[in-house]
């Protein structure tokens, strides 16, 4: 794929900051401050380049690294200038700030005063990491220099847990900045890309997790098997390094997190069951390796959605991508290093038909919490899974008024996403047992089948993977 493709509604809102700044602000401070977030490699740097290109207005986009000192960056940061649009960027030639509060406050002599100009500070976490005094500096330079100059300043981040605390009460930036979550590109997304039907867009969407880097390298029209086929069998594809790029980011080697994320992974969902996997990693060790992987919300707890109380917890990783990888790619990379990526397609497709039932199930959650009213029952706020210690019974769907514990339950479903298996009579009375054995759910609470092949049964209401679609419409 080329060019640049969807995220209208990100575009839309980075447009409406930039027009508030070029209309001036109350009290001649016409500046404004966002702090944008978003996983690892979902696309937020290249959105904004397109963005400032559109704009077509004088910028500056400065990348932190992740240097060992300040000094370091400080260097990289006035090349950055020095090198820019801004009219004043001659000022950085001349000048070796020392100190990121000299900088910053020549940054702002560097700026336009007649016209709208945007500062970028990518990668900001790591500027935090190498000086923790970075955040206070910011603060004290952007109230006395920046917010009285017209000028838009983007924080970039992928430490979703750091960039959404930067806007807490008793943080500097407490209320000075706008917050926008960048997330992967939806499946209706990947069906408008890849011009495929709303069936394959979700597998292709289990695949690539909407990283644009994947999907850039999807021929349009290309079934997935045609796709795994090159990507699986070429080291150097998206669909390979995206993954060990991202936890080398995020996770020192063999760190317990990304061991933990690791067995998580493989299929384990459990607290037992991870430690089993993770080599018997001890309680507490398991309990703090876990808080760091849900904080930094790459792996997902949830409980059974019904009228009483669980303590059944399960761990899921969050997003559809790395579920993938760990599965499929990152136990065989050695395999396909050496040439033969034959052995791990073949792996994929034996066992994908039973790991997309499994895999598709979150996505079909978050799909329904998203649609407009009508598709499902009147009253539901909610939506999840029901499981008991020995999974009898297990049920895809429930939903509810509230969650984790239901005043009233609305509906109950199951998911079925095979060709040319429909949702039939069988899976009908199965649903039927399992609503007799759901905690608070009555014997006329409505019954909903999410499936990819349509349905022989009655009295059931029929869900396709066009109607899931309709729940990205902007």
């Amino acid at each position: 794929m080329d060019g640049f493709v969807g995220r209208g509604r990100e575009l839309t809102q980075l447009n409406r900051m930039l027009s508030r700044v070029r209309d001036g602000g109350r009290g001649g401070r016409p500046g404004r401050a966002l702090l944008m977030r978003g996983r690892r490699r979902v696309g937020k740097s290249r959105l904004v380049e397109e963005f400032v290109d559109r704009a077509d207005i004088p910028h500056v986009f400065f990348t932190a690294s992740a240097q060992p000192t300040v000094t370091a960056d400080l260097a990289l940061f006035v090349e950055a200038v020095a090198g820019s649009t801004l009219p004043g960027a001659a000022l950085f030639q001349a000048q070796q700030p020392a100190t990121w509060d000299a900088a910053l406050t020549l940054l702002a002599a560097a700026l336009p005063t007649d016209r709208p100009s945007v500062v970028v500070l990518d990668e900001m976490p790591y500027l935090i990491a190498t000086d923790p005094g970075f955040e206070g500096t910011l603060q004290k330079v952007f109230d006395r220099e920046l917010s009285r100059r017209p000028v838009l300043l983007i924080c970039i981040g992928s430490d979703l847990a750091m960039m959404e605390a930067l806007n807490d009460y008793g943080r500097p930036f407490h209320q000075r900045a706008t917050e926008m979550v960048i997330p992967p590109l939806s499946p209706a997304d990947v069906r408008d890309m890849l011009n495929l039907s709303a069936a394959e867009a979700f597998d292709a969407y289990l695949v690539s997790g909407g990283l644009p880097l994947i999907l850039d390298e999807w021929p349009g029209g290309a079934t997935l098997s045609d796709y795994l086929a090159d990507a699986v069998t070429d080291p150097t594809s998206a669909l390979l390094v995206s993954g060990e790029r991202a936890l080398a980011a995020e996770f020192p080697t063999a760190s317990q997190a990304g061991v933990v994320l690791r067995a998580i992974g493989s299929g384990e969902r459990t607290f037992s069951m991870i430690s089993r996997a993770s080599g018997g990693l001890p309680q507490a060790s398991l309990t703090r390796a876990l808080r760091v992987l849900t904080d930094k919300r790459i792996v997902d707890v949830s409980v059974p959605l019904s009228s009483r109380h669980s303590r059944d917890t399960r761990y899921t990783v969050t997003d559809p991508y790395l579920r993938f990888w760990l599965s499929f790619l990152a136990p065989y990379l050695p395999e396909i290093e050496r040439g033969r990526g034959d052995l791990t397609l073949r792996r994929i497709s034996s066992s994908w038909t039973s790991w997309r039932g499994r895999a598709i199930e979150p996505v079909v959650r978050e799909a329904l919490r998203r649609l407009p009213d009508g598709y499902l029952p009147e009253g539901t706020s909610s939506v999840g899974g029901y499981w008991t210690r020995t999974n009898d019974p297990e049920i895809d769907l429930v939903g509810a008024d509230r969650e984790p514990i239901a005043r009233r339950i609305t509906f109950v479903g199951s998911v079925k996403w095979l060709e040319q298996r429909p949702f039939d009579p069988h899976d009908l009375g199965r649903l039927l047992r399992h609503r007799a054995q759901l905690p608070g759910a009555a014997d006329d609470v409505a019954l909903v089948a999410v499936s990819r092949s349509g349905a022989t049964a009655e009295g059931v209401r029929v869900l396709s993977p066009e109607d899931l679609l309709v729940a990205y419409r902007d």
